[in-house]
């Protein structure tokens, strides 16, 4: 599956508007306990366009940071990417 960055920006703002709504928030209780202005929580909602900081900012209302964080503490594995056709058919991708 190839994913680019407006797949991951949705899947992040899917992810924080489902948290948001099982905690019973509207937009504007998260902008109050978040400090991010409920247009941009809308927008982000919509588009997945946010600042890092806010989307830090909204995370941190919503979810633990410290799983998010996480993420950079593991190991990354770097995958070889086929350099022709006939890699990519020989590997079934």
């Amino acid at each position: 599956m190839l994913l680019d960055d407006t797949d991951v920006q949705r899947a992040f703002a899917a992810h924080l508007r489902l948290l948001r709504e099982q905690a019973k928030l509207s937009r504007e209780a998260l902008a109050e306990r978040s400090s991010v202005p409920a247009a941009t929580i809308k927008k982000f909602e919509l588009t997945g366009q946010i600042s890092f900081r806010q989307l830090l900012l909204l995370w941190q209302s919503l979810d633990d940071l410290a799983r998010l964080f996480a993420l950079t503490r593991s190991p990354v594995k770097h995958a070889v990417m086929p350099t022709s056709i006939e890699e990519v058919l020989k590997d079934d991708l």
